[in-house]
């Protein structure tokens, strides 16, 4: 086994936590540096972890002990923190999106050929057991010829839960792109790569209020759709129906449904790594569940950087940035489609990414 792969982490917030929790203590990486716009908060996560030090950002996309960077600040720095490590010559994985814009994360992949360094990007839940389960039965004929798909999220907001929700709000953020990561790389790996869009969207509150926090109480302006809907057309021929809304209080319906000829599949909520996986099957009285046959077992938020990691040009990383272009492009398509009001075909495809087979936790950690 040769030396761990270094990761420098750039974004401290609330979802770094998990990321460390799966990164640190693992023999194939070694987390070395930490750094954040609040050069307390990067001191006081160092200090927790032997070996870490708090760098500012600069001196962390310039450190060499950093092979690759862990991109996890918020949507509108993406792209500025993911050209800088390529510009270092370092690799860089980051949170969805891929970056706030598309011609922005067109040219961190355009940097990152050059640069002959790779790109991962976030989301990792759908190579958990769920969605990945769901794909293997897919695959396996359990619906039949797949025809068309439904996909729904809605909450009422997250500014009702997290402290800081202002980006949520801002270029980048809305529910689609906050969310819409999540279920439209469920939906590749599940039906492949879509080739149009048709969608609608709206906007009827000007404002939100924090519900949490030192900042309760606290009106921040609302300045993206709340509230998206649209059609995918898939380039197998499949359509799905997908809404995605900050606007609703809850939904009874499945994250995703896959209906095909033969039968219909409910997919697990695709911002988890498990979940169950429910098959009707044409004739038949009763739902079945169908056990986890694929996908990484107990999975956590970091696995794709693992899997990243591990790909080390042998193959195409699962968690991709071809993968988030293609999703990012899919999003912002469909609020195109709806300011246009017209069918938008889109400019990029990708491969579907290898399916995870069923490894379990001792193996991918």
């Amino acid at each position: 086994m040769g030396d761990p792969h270094r990761i420098g982490v750039v974004g401290l917030g609330v979802i770094s936590r998990a990321y460390l929790d799966t990164l640190v203590g693992r023999s194939a990486v070694r987390v070395t540096a930490v750094a954040d716009l609040d050069a307390s908060r990067s001191a006081a996560v160092a200090a927790e972890l032997p070996g870490v030090r708090a760098l500012s950002v600069a001196e962390l996309l310039g450190s060499p002990d950093v092979d690759t960077v862990l991109n996890l600040t918020v949507p509108a720095a993406h792209a500025e923190i993911a050209l800088g490590a390529v510009g270092h010559g370092k690799n860089v994985y980051g949170e969805k999106p891929l970056a706030a814009e598309l011609a922005d994360a067109r040219a961190v992949l355009e940097a990152a050929d050059k640069a002959a360094v790779g790109v991962g990007c976030a989301p990792d839940t759908v190579l958990g057991t769920g969605v990945q389960t769901a794909r293997a039965a897919v695959e396996a004929g359990a619906v039949g010829r797949p025809l068309f798909a439904t996909a729904a999220m809605v909450t009422p907001g997250h500014e009702r839960w997290h402290p800081h929700p202002d980006f949520y709000y801002t270029a980048g953020g809305g529910p689609l792109l906050d969310m819409g990561p999540y279920y439209l790389s469920s939906l590749v790996h599940l039906l492949g790569p879509v080739r149009a869009v048709t969608g609608a969207s709206s906007r009827l509150r000007t404002e939100r209020v924090i519900g949490s926090g030192p900042r309760a109480g606290e009106r921040i302006p609302v300045e993206v759709d709340s509230h998206v809907s649209g059609v995918l057309e898939h380039e197998g021929g499949a359509l799905t129906t997908i809404t995605t809304s900050f606007d609703g209080v809850a939904t009874t319906a499945a994250p995703i449904e896959v209906h095909g000829d033969r039968g219909t599949l409910t997919v697990p909520d695709p911002n988890h790594f498990d979940g169950e996986v429910r098959l009707l099957e044409l004739g038949a009285e009763q739902w079945r569940t169908i056990p986890p046959s694929a996908g990484y077992v107990g999975a956590a938020r970091g696995v794709g950087l693992l899997d990243f990691v591990a790909a080390d040009g042998r193959r195409a990383p699962r968690a991709s940035g071809e993968l988030a272009l293609h999703v990012l492009e899919t999003m912002t398509a469909l609020l195109r489609s709806s300011a246009e009001g017209r069918r938008i075909e889109l400019s990029t495809s990708v491969e579907r990414p290898d399916p995870v087979p069923l490894t379990s936790a001792e193996e991918w950690r």
